[in-house]
């Protein structure tokens, strides 16, 4: 009698594959999670390597030279510096850039501050038409910016002098006076920026709640009240943001003296009334070839900005919201 055995029955394969082989799987898949983050923001920090900090630093190299770009390069350690501390052209063109400065900052701050808190709570007809205008004078060109302000401004047939006859006030030369320079071209990056600014802090009121406003209205505060206990420091981190990046371009302001003065653009006047540090560094290195003195005064220039936009974020640091 032959017995029929049956087959043994293969074993099922199992779903799950051994931990061994996915060891190496999880230690790759690790690995990448910790590199992917630091990829995506590497093209960044390479742009700035190459276009930022390289630049910098090749500007502080080239102020310890006599640099001639097609001819030797004699090391001269800081006599450059010495130079400069030495040279009045330098004061002078420095006294120019604060003065434009403080006069072109603090009205622009103000007044975008005053514009936005006016535009998100008063109830303007065409409000978003009204906020939308804002961005005009930033996306006009600044040559045809100088050229409107340079015909207000003129001696002989411009508004403002003729508004100042209407008075009975003489005519003034706003381009061949400093102070009317300084106050010509502060009007300028006034009107050139004051909207942008003035949307950054409007898109800052817009998150703060309406009920706090409410809640202060019902305590018996009135607007100015509100205005400073509420929205001033609601606002401190974009207060912060635009006072240190207005310092930071207006202490760099090259376009608006350099288009002023016709006769003598890179000193912005025959007596170099608002040239300022910017144009003083473009004449001496591509107007005198003098490129180590010009990156000494680039030097200069950045650690001043620096030392302003540091001292700008200390003080505005200060305001700190009020606790509820």
């Amino acid at each position: 009698m032959t017995t029929l055995l049956s087959p043994t029955p293969a074993p099922l394969p199992s779903r799950n594959p051994a931990p061994a082989a996915k060891a190496p799987t999880r230690i790759r898949q690790g690995i990448a999670e910790r590199i992917a983050p630091y990829a995506y923001i590497a093209p960044f920090f390479v742009i700035f390597a190459v276009f930022g900090l390289f630049p910098l630093l090749f500007t502080f190299y080239v102020a310890l030279f006599d640099w001639n770009p097609i001819g030797d390069q004699v090391f001269i350690g800081t006599d450059n510096f010495t130079r400069l501390l030495d040279d009045p052209r330098f004061w002078n063109a420095a006294r120019n850039t604060l003065s434009i400065w403080l006069l072109s900052t603090v009205p622009q701050l103000v007044l975008a501050l005053g514009l936005a808190h006016l535009l998100h709570h008063a109830r303007l007809r065409w409000a978003v038409f009204f906020r939308m205008t804002m961005l005009v004078p930033y996306i006009t060109s600044v040559a045809a910016t100088t050229i409107v302000f340079a015909q207000m401004f003129d001696r002989d047939y411009g508004l403002l002098n003729w508004l100042l006859g209407l008075v009975g006030l003489g005519p003034v030369d706003f381009v061949q006076s400093g102070w009317g320079s300084h106050l010509m071209i502060a009007a300028m990056v006034t009107w050139r920026w004051f909207g942008y600014t003035t949307l950054l802090y409007l898109a800052s009121l817009q998150a703060i709640p309406r009920e706090t406003y409410e809640a202060a209205a019902v305590d018996g505060a009135g607007g100015w009240q509100r205005f400073r206990h509420i929205t001033v420091p609601s606002l401190r981190p974009i207060i912060v943001f635009t006072v240190v990046t207005s310092t930071i371009g207006g202490l760099q302001i090259f376009t608006e003296p350099l288009l002023v003065s016709r006769a003598a653009p890179l000193t912005c006047g025959p007596t170099r009334e608002c040239q300022t540090l910017t144009l003083f560094l473009y004449e001496q290195g591509f107007g005198m070839f003098q490129f180590g003195y010009a990156a000494a005064i680039g030097v200069a220039l950045f650690v001043m900005v620096v030392g302003i936009a540091l001292v700008n974020y200390l003080l505005t640091t200060r305001v700190r919201p009020e606790k509820r």
